[in-house]
């Protein structure tokens, strides 16, 4: 009969493997059991006990033509059995379902006792011997459930080590604690305001945008109410979440005074090319002025009240010459005190701080430096003391007091409009630094665009006098050139005053609608990147206050209380891979 393309006769299936052996156990029963048989010789005969087959590898060849006999030829259709490897292994399953490499020496011991009756039965008649025989070779495959084939299906002896394959596990195998966690679910807090957001994602951020008029009142009413909802680890289509939708209008809603609909009042520093041009009827209008400055007064104590009985963790002062950030009691790691940071100063400022007894962090480390520079101002008139003696003190010419005293000050006026002129006032000196502020006259631009018109009032929550607004949000679809071809990547702008918990809460939830990947280019108004500064008293302990109060999410209080690691420096930009954050500033 003629075999199929692909055909090997030394391929056997498991089922003729099977008729084979039955076959060579008969024949070789049959050998045994007569002395004259064929192939048998009187020293076989002898030497060869009852239900043992010899090794017989098989014919000498060449053997007259060689002096000395022949070579042994391998027989590849002997039964391996009669040859042994040590190398040769099986993979076995043990009590707790594994599999196990087992030596073929330690498999042959576990056979032994199956040997020993073989030989007890050796007695038994021919059919009995040959049931008997295929009882213990089917238990032996059913019970041992080996992986591999054994010796009798191997058809070639091999000299190297056979490879044992590993035990593949399903996905359902895998527990959910062999999971990496996230390295880091949480990016350091950002005291400095922002003016514009830019996140970029591989998923889709149209659901940020053109909300359902139901979904923007919900999202307001959350924010009144201080009412918080929780999200999902992740969302399969947060276009059809109506809560992820009213959260995130929630999230854009920030409190302002004053307001005016034809000016953007936000920022301040640096920006009169933004009032060019505007309606300002205040600044030729006395009476005007003082009653915007009236109502803006009555704004700055309320919050200042609402500061103190922590039902508003912090809140910015934006004036045309520098910027105040005021922070409640625990906030930022500032103890049991209120804080406030004011970024830039000039010489004149701090001055006049200095004259209504309002002590700054700054100004005592100053004074600390001016108290050494007189003391090397004492030793440098001794040194002169020398130049008499030999008589030529004429000859040398002595810097005079005007001359030290503008070196001193040349020292301290270096530091004006820079980010190392900071100061902090602390505990009950921010109550004086309330009322200084509100009857400072320079406060307010005497000239110019923003003459007359007093400084922004920004605060998360709401308070007397104040007006809320929202940060506009738009998604656009773009393409990126990643690697060599482009990708779809969507993107999300977000402009506006945005402040420390806003961006926290916006983050938040980005993390389940994006399934934990994205990035956003963080814009920062420059004047505020020093309020991520340490105080003297966030060095020595740390905020504890009850701000569960102040109307803002609890994630981002948690976040908020936290001392900054940044330093003087600010965030440009943070990203999330598998809700892992990473970040730089």
């Amino acid at each position: 009969m003629s075999q199929p393309d692909g055909y090997s006769p030394s391929f056997k299936r498991p089922a003729e493997i099977m008729r084979m052996r039955r076959k060579r156990t008969r024949s070789d029963a049959s050998v045994f059991s007569s002395p004259s048989g064929p192939g048998s010789t009187a020293g076989q005969s002898d030497l060869s006990p009852a239900g043992v087959r010899p090794f017989s590898p098989g014919p000498l060849f060449n053997t007259q033509s060689r002096p000395g006999g022949g070579i042994k030829r391998r027989n590849p259709f002997a039964n391996i059995e009669n040859t042994y490897s040590p190398s040769k292994k099986c993979l076995m399953y043990n009590e707790d379902g594994h599999a196990e490499a087992v030596d073929r020496c330690k498999r042959n011991k576990l056979t032994e006792k199956e040997g020993e009756e073989t030989d007890c039965n050796a007695a038994l008649p021919l059919s009995a011997r040959l049931t008997e025989a295929e009882k213990h070779e089917h238990q032996d495959v059913n019970s041992k459930k080996c992986l591999s084939f054994s010796e009798d299906d191997s058809l070639f002896e091999e000299e190297e080590e056979d490879v044992v394959s590993p035990l593949i596990k399903s996905p359902q195998a895998i527990a959910p604690a062999s999971i990496a966690p996230p390295v880091c679910t949480v990016f350091p807090s950002d005291w400095s305001l922002k003016t514009r957001l830019l996140f970029t994602s591989p998923l889709t951020l149209s659901w940020a945008e053109n909300p359902k008029a139901q979904e923007e009142a919900t999202g307001l009413s959350q924010h009144l109410r201080a009412h918080f909802i929780t999200l999902p680890h992740s969302l399969q289509d947060p276009r059809s979440c109506s809560e992820l939708r009213c959260a995130f209008q929630q999230s854009l809603v920030y409190w302002q005074h004053p307001s005016l609909p034809w000016l953007s009042l936000f920022p301040r520093i640096n920006a009169e090319r933004s009032f060019t041009g505007k309606c300002t009827p205040w600044a030729q209008d006395r009476a005007l002025q003082q009653s915007l400055m009236s109502e803006w007064s009555v704004s700055l104590s309320s919050l200042y009240s609402l500061l103190k009985t922590k039902l508003c963790p912090y809140f910015y002062l934006c004036s045309y010459q520098f910027s105040v950030l005021f922070r409640a009691a625990g906030v930022g790691g500032s103890g049991s005190n209120i804080t406030a940071l004011i970024s830039p100063t000039t010489r004149g400022l701090r001055e006049s701080m200095k004259a209504e007894g309002i002590e700054c962090s700054e100004l005592k480390e100053a004074e600390e430096r001016h108290g050494e520079k007189d003391e090397d101002n004492d030793d440098e008139d001794g040194s002169f003391s020398w130049l008499k003696e030999i008589g030529v003190q004429d000859k040398i010419k002595k810097p005079d007091s005007n001359t030290i005293q503008l070196q001193k000050e040349g020292q301290t006026v270096s530091l004006d409009h820079k980010p190392e002129s900071v100061v902090c006032v602390e505990g009950t000196h921010t109550f004086t630094l309330i009322n200084f502020l509100i009857n400072c006259k320079s406060l307010v631009a005497a000239a110019g665009p923003q003459a007359g018109l007093p400084p922004t009032l920004l605060a998360p929550n709401a308070f007397r006098g104040a007006t809320m607004h929202t940060l506009k949000a738009r998604s656009v679809n773009v393409k990126s050139q990643i690697g060599g071809s482009y990708q779809d990547i969507s993107s999300l702008e977000i402009t506006g005053a945005i402040l420390p918990s806003s961006l926290h809460t916006i983050t938040n939830l980005l993390r389940p609608a994006q399934k934990g990947n994205f990035s956003s280019a963080l814009y920062t108004h420059t004047p505020t990147a020093v309020m991520n500064t340490h105080t003297t008293e966030q060095q020595s302990s740390a905020g504890s206050s009850d701000l569960s109060a102040c109307g803002i999410h609890p994630a981002s209080i948690q976040q908020l209380t936290q001392p900054s690691t940044l330093g003087k420096t600010a965030l440009s930009h943070i990203s999330m891979i598998n809700y892992s954050y990473t970040w730089r500033s």
